[in-house]
C-alpha cells in the first residue's frame, strides 16, 4: 500500500511534464453536450412557470409529474449504455442520443394535451438516459485517478453553465415567443451538437490521432498500473450478480437517490419559488436563477481540489450536501425577508453539485474495473429516480397543503438521510489518512 501511495506521488510529481491537451480536446466538447441535454431537461421549470401549466390545464401535482416523468424513462439505458461505453464506444452512443433529444425536444412545442407532455418527456428521458455514464466512461479513459476529480467537476460545471444559460435564454424565449418556442429553439440547439463531438472526441488515447506519443504513454501507463492494482486486490469479483451483492452498491445507490431528490427538487421549482418570492416577471426571474448555478461554479472547483488534494472522497461528498440541506431549509425558514431567502438560495447553489463530481471518483474505488462501467449506471439509473420524486413532491405537497415548504421540508430530509449514508462508506474511500491509522481493509484501493 504504500509503494503504491509512493508511486502515484511520483507521478504526481513529474505530471506537470506531461502535455496536457486532453484537458482542452475531452472536456469542452463532453461539456457542450451536457449542457444542452441538461437545458433540454430542465427548461420544464420555466415553461411551468411561464404559462404551460394553464395552457395545458395542469395541476401543480401534473406539472410536478410532467418534470419528473422524464427520470423514469432516464433509468432505461442506465446499465446497458455504461456497459456499452466500456467495452464498445461510448463515442457512437452519445452521437446517436443527440440526435434522438433533440428532436423529441422539438416535439415537446408542440403537445396539446397533458398527456402527450407527459410521453414526450418520458422518450426524452429513455433518449438521455444512457448519455451520462458514457460520459463518465470517457473521462474514465482519459484522466487517472489522482485527475479525476477535477476532471469530474469540469465536466460537471456543465450543469452550471447550462441553468445559467437557461434562465436568461428561456426567460427572454417564453417573454418574447411563448412557452412553446423555448421547447423548440433549444431542441434545434442540441441537434447541431453532432457538429462539434463527432470530429472533436475520441474513446480513448489508443484510437486518438491528435495525442503526443508522451501524453499517451502516460495515460495509458497510469491506467494499466490502476488495473493491475484492481486484479491483484480482487480478483474474484468480476461478475454482475457479485456485484449486485454488495452492500456498497446499495448504499451507493440510495446516496444518490436521496442526494437527486434534493437537487431536482431544487432545480426544477426553482422559477416557481422565485416567482413565489420575488413576484417579478419572467425575464427578471431568468436572471436571478443565474446566481445560484454561478456560486455551483466556484463550489465544484473547490471541493474538488481539495478532495483530489486529500483523496478523502467520503469526506467532501458528505460535506456538500449537509451544507445544501442547512442552506435550503434557511431559505425556506427565512423568507419573510426576501432576499435573505434569496441569498441562502444562492448557496444553496454552491453546494448543490459540489458532491457530484467527487462521488462519482468512488464507484472505481468500490468495484472492479470488469464491472465499473455497469456499476455507474446501475447507480445513475436507480438514483436518478430520485430526481422524479422530487420534483413530484414539492407539486404534491403544494396541491395538498397550499403551500411549497411542506416539500421543500421533504427535500431537506432526503439530503440529510444521503448525508449520513456518506457518512457509512467503507474507508477506503476516505483516502491515505485512513490507511495510516489502520482503517482499510488488507486490500489496496481499487481504481479503473
Amino acid at each position: 500500500m504504500v509503494r503504491r501511495q509512493e508511486d502515484t506521488s511520483m507521478n504526481a510529481a513529474v505530471k506537470p511534464d506531461i502535455p496536457a491537451a486532453r484537458w482542452w480536446r475531452i472536456i469542452p466538447p463532453a461539456i457542450l453536450v451536457y449542457i444542452f441535454s441538461f437545458m433540454d431537461r430542465t427548461n420544464i421549470g420555466f415553461a411551468m412557470a411561464g404559462g404551460m401549466n394553464e395552457s395545458l390545464s395542469m395541476t401543480a401535482s401534473m406539472s410536478g409529474l410532467a418534470a419528473g416523468i422524464f427520470f423514469v424513462g432516464y433509468v432505461i439505458l442506465q446499465a446497458p449504455a455504461g456497459h456499452w461505453a466500456e467495452h464498445r464506444s461510448a463515442k457512437m452512443f452519445v452521437g446517436t442520443s443527440i440526435f434522438i433529444w433533440g428532436g423529441l425536444s422539438i416535439l415537446c412545442g408542440f403537445v396539446e394535451s397533458a398527456w402527450q407532455l407527459l410521453t414526450i418527456r418520458f422518450l426524452i428521458g429513455v433518449a438521455e438516459g444512457g448519455v451520462w455514464p458514457a460520459m463518465l466512461v470517457i473521462l474514465s479513459h482519459w484522466f487517472p485517478n489522482e485527475e479525476r476529480g477535477r476532471a469530474n467537476a469540469y465536466f460537471i460545471m456543465n450543469i452550471a453553465i447550462a441553468s445559467i444559460i437557461t434562465g436568461p435564454l428561456s426567460g427572454w424565449i417564453i417573454s418574447s415567443f411563448g412557452w412553446r418556442w423555448v421547447f423548440i429553439s433549444e431542441g434545434l440547439l442540441s441537434l447541431l451538437l453532432i457538429f462539434v463531438w463527432w470530429p472533436l472526441i475520441s474513446d480513448s488515447p489508443e484510437k486518438a490521432k491528435w495525442i503526443s506519443e508522451e501524453e499517451k504513454n502516460y495515460i495509458v501507463t497510469r491506467l494499466l498500473e490502476e488495473q493491475a492494482s484492481l486484479k491483484s486486490s480482487d480478483s474474484a469479483k468480476t461478475s454482475y450478480s457479485e456485484l449486485f451483492k454488495d452492500v456498497n452498491l446499495w448504499k451507493m445507490i440510495l446516496l444518490y437517490f436521496c442526494y437527486q431528490v434534493g437537487i431536482y427538487g431544487f432545480a426544477m421549482w426553482l422559477p416557481t419559488l422565485l416567482k413565489e418570492l420575488t413576484n417579478t416577471g419572467m425575464t427578471g426571474i431568468g436572471l436571478l436563477s443565474m446566481f445560484p448555478y454561478i456560486a455551483m461554479i466556484f463550489g465544484l472547483y473547490a471541493f474538488a481540489q481539495l478532495s483530489d488534494r486529500s483523496m478523502n472522497r467520503r469526506r467532501y461528498t458528505a460535506i456538500p450536501i449537509i451544507a445544501f440541506a442547512a442552506c435550503f431549509l434557511l431559505s425556506t425558514l427565512l423568507k419573510t425577508n426576501v432576499w435573505v431567502s434569496f441569498g441562502f438560495l444562492v448557496a444553496c447553489g454552491l453546494f448543490m453539485q459540489s458532491a457530484s463530481s467527487i462521488f462519482w471518483t468512488m464507484p472505481p474505488l468500490l468495484f472492479p474495473a470488469e464491472v465499473a462501467g455497469g456499476a455507474r449506471g446501475v447507480i445513475n439509473a436507480i438514483g436518478n429516480l430520485g430526481g422524479f420524486i422530487g420534483p413530484f413532491a414539492v407539486g404534491w405537497f403544494r396541491t395538498s397543503f397550499d403551500s411549497y415548504d411542506a416539500g421543500i421540508y421533504f427535500l431537506v430530509i432526503m439530503l440529510v438521510a444521503g448525508y449520513l449514508l456518506t457518512l457509512t462508506l467503507p474507508a477506503k474511500t476516505a483516502g491515505p489518512a485512513a490507511s495510516k491509522r489502520g482503517d482499510l481493509p488488507s486490500t489496496t484501493p481499487r481504481t479503473a
